[in-house]
């Protein structure tokens, strides 16, 4: 049987995906929480929120990523990067996964990735899950319902969280599966009901195929300047260095919070909802993301509840510390409603830094942003990927390595280009820790980052004095409006100094080694600002 809209001439049968039990095609929020909890997918939250767990896989799977080598991609694929799988292997993934939903009930969301209809690109989500139905549909773009009777997408994501994969036979790592074929324009998942497969799988595919437009994809967050949408930000970082968070400023008007691309026209979202993290989640460190907990048809990933009173516990990470929201755009209230700026004013680099060495804020030159954005240097959090506990060192280049198709230098390109032409001024902000690593030190306050960020992107403190950092090059404010100012200097918020410049030694050795790889691929100008 077959339920809801869609173009009459694009079902799965006209996709070569037949026997299926009932296929219910793009419902809306109420009757996938409906549905989801008819099938008992989850539990009703309070104001009608949807309360979710993922078993077993609580963070993506990034040992199970492969794409499929093929002629057309063997010299376009980073495959250092990114684990290659056999077309052979594909093909026999396909059909057997193919097999296995036969009889089954599916859900199908028609769906568009990137706000920018010049750039965007239409993709159909294929789920054995409600609830996965639901989470897609916050997280991309919703047609007009008119619109879905002439829908074709260019692309398909088949997601079958019960099925298993067999590594001899579909080349795969495990059980779990996440494989992208180019050239047949699909996707296949399996055996995880981790939602932000869903999402990071179109990601990754916009990050092919975007950079042969001259468009940059970026891992990063975006707001704008109240009723000047001229005055853009973009906020690239990580899972957990404060995207989300730093972002959905009720100043601001909010573009999004993960995915974004820069063309020529200016900056576009990618995606039509937000996926925050809701560790420590409170109503008056983070109003607008709080209020979103509470709204209908929010899906809430992996959280502890009360279950009589349905309250949930924003501080028990007993399930995971990767625990989740994913709720449509327009539940943040000054959310851009067209998903559309200019070219960004203000590049801001988030940086989570577990040793705890780095300046709260520090401003680049172009060619320093290059450096950072090739660099990567982060700190994984718990919970973002599975089996993380405690925050793991990493560079991760482009600030978004895991979801990078192509070789770095195609997206750092593509960043100093657009830079150089635009006029873009670059700051690496430090969420992590401070007065010591971690361990010992304590997170920086979010209030000194906000007023920080808030005088970097007004301008005023582009106006204080700056001094030069020995150990990395780039110039640090002296003072700043509502900051501390011996927190603006690392060095004096450790209790034994000598301690500091060994933990600073220790890093500039690592950013040394790490961009050691990139040498043969950088002119002269890159190679001055090398630190170390």
């Amino acid at each position: 049987m077959t339920t809801g809209r869609v173009n009459p001439g694009f079902r799965l049968e006209d996709q070569g995906i037949k026997g299926l039990g009932n296929v219910y095609y793009n419902l809306i929020e109420a009757a996938l929480v409906e549905a989801a909890l008819k099938r008992n997918e989850g539990a009703q939250g309070n104001g009608g929120t949807l309360l979710v767990s993922t078993g077993e896989f609580t963070g993506r799977s990034p040992t199970d990523k492969f794409i499929v080598r093929t002629e057309s991609t063997e010299n376009e694929i980073w495959w250092e990067n990114n684990a290659p799988m056999d077309p052979e292997a594909f093909d026999r993934l396909h059909q057997d996964m193919l097999a296995h939903m036969a009889g089954g009930d599916y859900f199908v969301q028609d769906l568009v990735a990137g706000a920018d209809p010049e750039h965007s690109i239409n993709v159909r989500i294929i789920n054995d899950l409600a609830w996965h139905s639901l989470f897609i549909r916050h997280m991309l773009r919703r047609p007009e319902r008119e619109d879905l009777n002439s829908f074709v997408a260019e692309y398909t994501i088949i997601n079958c969280t019960n099925f298993k994969a067999d590594p001899s036979r579909h080349g795969c790592n495990s059980e779990t599966v996440i494989a992208l074929n180019l050239d047949e324009k699909l996707i296949l998942i399996g055996n995880t009901e981790y939602a932000g497969e869903n999402k990071k799988s179109v990601f990754g595919l916009l990050n092919y195929l975007l950079p042969e437009k001259g468009v940059m994809p970026m891992h990063c967050s975006a707001n704008h300047a109240n009723d000047n949408p001229t005055d853009a930000a973009i906020f690239f970082g990580l899972s957990g260095t404060g995207k989300t968070t730093l972002s959905a400023d009720p100043d601001r008007t909010l573009l999004g919070d993960d995915e974004h691309g820069w063309s020529d026209r200016g900056t576009f979202n990618f995606e039509g909802g937000c996926y925050a993290k809701t560790i420590n989640l409170s109503a008056e460190a983070e109003p607008e993301i709080f209020a979103t907990c509470s709204m209908f048809g929010t899906v809430i990933e992996n959280m502890v509840y009360d279950d009589e009173t349905r309250e949930l516990d924003f501080e028990d990470s007993s399930l995971t510390q990767n625990m989740r929201c994913a709720y449509p755009l327009d539940y943040i209230p000054n959310a851009s409603e067209t998903g559309m700026a200019g070219h960004p004013k203000n590049i801001v680099m988030l940086t989570c830094d577990a040793f705890g060495v780095l300046p709260p804020i520090a401003r680049l030159t172009p060619t320093q942003a290059m450096y950072h954005f090739l660099s990567g240097f982060t700190a994984k959090m718990a919970g973002t990927e599975r089996g993380l506990t405690e925050p793991q060192t990493v560079f991760s280049t482009c600030f978004g390595a895991p979801f990078m198709p192509r070789r770095p230098e195609v997206y750092g390109n593509l960043l100093r280009d657009k830079i150089a032409r635009y006029g873009s001024t670059c700051w690496l902000v430090n969420s992590g820790w401070t007065g010591g690593a971690y361990g010992k030190g304590s997170r920086m306050p979010i209030k000194a980052t906000r007023s920080l960020l808030t005088a970097a992107l007004d301008g005023s403190l582009s106006e204080v004095e700056f001094r030069k950092d020995p150990n990395f090059g780039f110039d640090v404010p002296v003072e700043a409006p509502g900051v501390a100012e011996v927190l603006l200097d690392p060095r004096r918020t450790w209790e034994n100094q000598d301690d500091y410049d060994i933990q600073a030694a220790k890093l500039v050795d690592m950013f040394a080694k790490n961009f050691e790889q990139y040498l043969p691929y950088i002119d002269d100008d890159l190679k001055a600002v090398i630190i170390g």
